[in-house]
């Protein structure tokens, strides 16, 4: 679904939305020959991505935001100052994070068109015990900066496939599983990407708590709740360890990943689904969707490894 946010050459309107939208704000500028500041958002589930262009120049002056804005540019010019009397400018194809600081900022924004991807802080802490990170307080970033130009085009390329895979697929809509897996995606790739104060060293406890019988207690919970939302914080709370030790655990006893294991049960689902659907009024893209599997090749690949056929076969058998 796309809503508008504001279409408006007025910059006291703009300013009024966007201080509802992302964070308090103050914005200076001219709007010359009717340029228009314009900003539409697509949602699936709790993931948005709002399309924004400004036909003008304007600075900022915006108080610290509740949430971390991905900004990914695609044309003009997007400019942060920065604590240390730095800029960080971002012309097109490139990418920073507005917010990364939990502080106020301001900067300039000069004839732009960006992709802005909205992040709740509290994801980066979960996708960070996902791969066996950990940290006495809260996972946050500690630069809008990435580490790297490679790194800052992985990201763009994510957030682009987000965009034009996901949430222009029809058949995803509605699909939360899918979404929420997106959101773990892009909170991953940006710890990757920005310089941060997660942990991922093990330590004796983790190696300690690795027995089957907690394996046992850890598969269990996984194919009971292989429909929602759930990682490797979630198993380790249902296991009572910690996240290294499920990650451990898998690797020693299965020779996988959780994440990797919780994959192949819901293939097993998505399997029993295709055998149970009616053709006439069921499709493979949708299935997976159902079972958080957003790309229908992808899928298929998977499937045939398995099965040996491809799903569309077991679905027209």
């Amino acid at each position: 679904m796309t809503t508008v946010l504001v279409d408006t050459h007025d910059l006291g309107e703009a300013e009024q939305i966007l201080g509802q939208t992302y964070a308090a704000v103050r914005i200076l500028g001219t709007a010359t020959d009717g340029a228009r500041m314009r900003i539409s958002r697509r949602s699936l589930g709790p993931l948005t991505i709002d399309d924004g262009e400004v036909g003008y120049e304007f600075s900022y002056d915006a108080e610290s935001p509740e949430k971390i804005y991905l900004c990914r540019v695609r044309s003009g010019l997007v400019e942060e100052r920065l604590p240390d009397g730095g800029t960080n400018s971002v012309g097109a194809e490139g990418i920073l994070a507005f917010g990364a600081l939990d502080v106020p900022f301001t900067g300039r924004v000069s004839r732009a068109h960006c992709d802005i991807v909205t992040i709740d802080r509290g994801l980066f802490d979960r996708v960070a015990t996902m791969g066996g990170g950990r940290r006495p307080g809260p996972v946050r970033l500690t630069d809008s900066r990435p580490v790297s130009a490679a790194a800052a085009r992985h990201l763009v390329r994510t957030v682009d496939y987000v965009r034009d895979g996901l949430l222009a697929d029809a058949a995803t809509s509605g699909a939360t599983l899918i979404a929420a897996t997106a959101m773990q995606h892009l909170a991953a790739t940006m710890l990757a990407t920005f310089p941060n104060n997660a942990l991922f060293d093990p330590t004796i406890e983790d190696s300690r708590d690795t027995t089957p019988a907690l394996l046992r207690r850890a598969i269990a919970f996984i194919e009971e709740h292989a429909d929602s939302d759930i990682g490797i914080a979630d198993i380790a709370r249902a296991t009572y360890v910690t996240p290294r030790a499920i990650q451990l655990m898998f690797r020693r006893h299965r020779d996988c990943t959780p994440m990797e294991y919780l994959r192949r049960v819901r293939l097993h689902y998505a399997h029993q689904d295709l055998l149970a659907a009616e053709r006439a009024h069921t499709t493979v893209t949708q299935i997976a969707a159902r079972w958080g599997f957003a790309h229908t090749g992808r899928f298929a690949v998977y499937y045939r490894e398995v099965y040996g056929q491809s799903p569309h076969t077991t679905l027209r058998d």
